[in-house]
């Protein structure tokens, strides 16, 4: 198999007449969503092949047929979200350089004001025209497995956002492992949390589309009201949800299991932060008979690299393992000096290899030169890897236990501090339910932000019988909330914003 359209097409013919995407009240069966997508195809394949193409909507049914149209064309599609700021919008259109632009009629008028010197284009409109085999043959036929699939833009420590580009060979290797070793088959009810433009929807389009299996879109709004949501995924019988760690805390952070249990959900497999062992308790409680799984891996190896499988027998009060490589997956530790680790408890920063490996960043060759490079422990033929920037050790049972960013790793007060080391020491008090520990550089000042019943001065008291004093936040920031990041993690950037603040 060499073109993800496959997945697509094999399942349009085994699953015709199936609801392939759920969105609110709308619904598209596998037929129609291929027949949109080759119309779209066909459109964007007399004028252009193995180019990008931009997406200017929200997620939902048509995004997804913007995606495969795309695809078909034998393009790459890079989303922007409509609700990014103006600057970083036009950072990534002149990063990505696409002549064409796929919009809404919600967005029709700010698109155009976006890529005022682009052909912007109604997806309605797209959606009215005819398939034209003859260009999507001639497109199947010229495309490779490496060429790229999609373009998804992180942030880069330059303040300019960096493209991430992926293969179909990638997502194919990753996808086909990914849906057999958790087995996904055709009768999952997938929920979706991420927004499109973050590669964990990589894992629920895809295994959808693989699989024959129906995706539910579960719109933004529902993530700001725990009872709504779990009304939502218990309406649609939703069994599979793979999900940013902050979003099962915001269920269980305001007590939405107690409100209604989605008994429905047989599979939860977790990522993006650390998962705080009293949440993922509060859902095994709950759902005796669900496996969790915590996946780790940055944007830039497609997806996932490790994965650990939640045994219940099993104390996790030291730490949750990111666990194993995925199958066809190396990953290595490397030391200050490049020399690999192999030894137990050594701490090294976690690099990646193998097919997953992304194509680089888009247009940026000095940071694809600073992050993929050659493995410096092999001089004999090209051996490329990712220096993910995390931090992990090896632990008794030969798996890799994250312990934290390079850059959360910080010099305070003339000692070396793991942000995370206080951040469990916080999670381990009870009356805590959330926290996120923050080094202001400039201010040379620890922050300490949480959730939960407990006086500050209470809980300074408390990590002071815990921790040495230079571990201490120089303040500690009671919150009812924390911020999210549209894709589900902690906002850091809102919270230290606040400090100003009274609080």
């Amino acid at each position: 198999m060499y073109n993800v359209i496959d997945y697509l097409e094999n399942s349009s013919k085994k699953f015709k007449d199936k609801i392939a995407i759920i969105e609110e009240d709308k619904k598209i069966n596998y037929s129609e969503l291929n027949n949109y997508s080759k119309i779209v195809g066909s459109y964007i394949g007399k004028k252009q092949f193995n180019e990008p193409v931009i997406v200017f909507m929200d997620k939902g049914i048509d995004t997804l047929i913007a995606f495969f149209g795309t695809i078909y064309a034998g393009c790459f599609y890079s989303l922007i979200n409509p609700e990014l700021p103006e600057v970083r919008i036009n950072q990534i259109k002149e990063t990505i350089k696409s002549k064409i632009v796929i919009t809404n009629s919600e967005y029709y008028d700010e698109a155009n004001k976006y890529f005022k010197d682009l052909e912007v284009v109604k997806i309605g409109d797209l959606k009215k025209g005819k398939i034209d085999n003859n260009i999507l043959n001639v497109c199947y036929n010229k495309h490779i497995d490496c060429d790229p699939l999609y373009v998804n833009f992180t942030s880069g420590s330059t303040g300019v956002p960096k493209g991430v580009v992926i293969s179909h060979r990638s997502v194919i290797d990753f996808i086909d492992v990914f849906t057999c070793l958790f087995n996904f088959t055709e009768n999952d009810i997938i929920g979706n949390q991420a927004p499109f433009d973050f590669d964990v929807s990589v894992k629920d389009i895809f295994s959808a589309i693989k699989m024959g299996a129906t995706l539910v879109i579960i719109p933004k709004k529902y993530f700001s009201n725990p009872a709504l949501l779990l009304d939502y995924i218990c309406e649609h019988n939703v069994n599979t949800l793979t999900w940013a760690v902050s979003a099962l805390c915001l269920i269980t952070t305001f007590h939405g299991l107690d409100y209604k249990v989605p008994t429905s959900v047989k599979k939860i497999l977790f990522s993006g932060e650390v998962m705080p062992l009293k949440h993922l308790k509060m859902w095994m409680d709950k759902l005796p008979d669900t496996t969790f799984v915590n996946i780790y891996g940055p944007t830039e190896i497609t997806c996932n690299c490790l994965y650990h499988i939640i045994d219940r027998n099993r104390n996790y009060e030291e730490k949750i393992p990111v666990g194993l490589p995925f199958p066809n997956e190396r990953v290595i530790l490397l030391n200050d000096k490049n020399e690999i680790i192999d030894d137990r408890n050594k701490t090294g920063e976690i690099c990646v290899a193998g097919t997953a490996l992304g194509l680089g960043y888009y247009n940026n060759e000095e940071q694809t030169r600073n992050h993929f490079m050659q493995n410096p422990n092999n001089n004999n033929y090209l051996d490329m890897i990712y220096r993910t920037g995390d931090l992990g050790y090896i632990n008794e049972f030969d798996e890799i236990v994250f312990t934290g960013r390079k850059d959360f790793q910080i010099k305070y007060m003339g000692h070396r501090i793991e942000l995370e080391e206080i951040d469990k020491a916080l999670m381990d008090f009870p009356e805590v339910i959330r926290s996120c520990c923050i080094f202001d550089e400039e201010k040379s000042r620890l922050y300490g932000f949480y959730i939960g019943d407990i006086d500050k001065k209470e809980l300074h008291a408390k990590l002071s019988e815990v921790l040495p004093v230079y571990m201490i936040p120089t303040k500690l920031i009671k919150k009812d909330v924390f911020p999210m990041t549209k894709n589900g993690k902690i906002d850091r950037k809102k919270l230290i914003a606040g400090v100003g603040e009274k609080v």
